[in-house]
């Protein structure tokens, strides 16, 4: 089962504004999806936050388009910054859904978006992980779609 961000924020409004800073506090993240053998692929890629959606975008014809187009399986993991854990370490997964519309597509228009033909996925997911440290132990959020948030702890 996947379901848009906007499901996300609001079943878990706290961990999913914890999630999106993670992803915007950086502009580039590790995207990995599935070669046309089935083995992994890691691509650098940016994301951003549209609407009520979250959203990735590609040149034409990219390896990571191609395998999305494919096969919409995704896994992303936000940059980690300098890698102090400050703010957590977010994760979410999914299926990546191709926006073919072309006036949902001239709506990403305007300065800063990319000139010309692009891919775009809107990305639709099945659970998203924030793993911080708190007070010396190591903690682990994680959401999935009708099912809240879970909690573990370790040491």
């Amino acid at each position: 089962m996947t379901t848009p961000w906007q499901t996300f924020n609001d079943e878990a409004p706290d961990l999913a504004a914890a999630v999106r800073a993670r992803f915007t506090a950086a502009k580039h993240h590790v995207l990995a999806t599935l070669r046309a053998d089935g083995a992994p692929r890691v691509s650098g890629t940016e994301v951003a936050f549209h609407g009520q959606d979250i959203v990735l975008g590609s040149m034409p014809d990219a390896l990571k388009a191609r395998d999305l187009q494919r096969d919409g399986r995704f896994a992303l993991h936000a940059n980690p910054g300098d890698g102090s854990m400050e703010g957590g370490d977010a994760k979410v997964s999914g299926t990546a859904v191709e926006v073919t519309d072309p006036e949902e597509l001239e709506s990403f228009g305007g300065p800063g978006q990319p000139p010309g033909p692009f891919h775009l996925f809107r990305l639709e997911l099945s659970d998203a992980v924030l793993t911080s440290v708190e007070n010396d132990r190591l903690v682990i959020r994680r959401w999935r779609p009708g099912a809240g948030v879970t909690r573990f702890s370790r040491t």
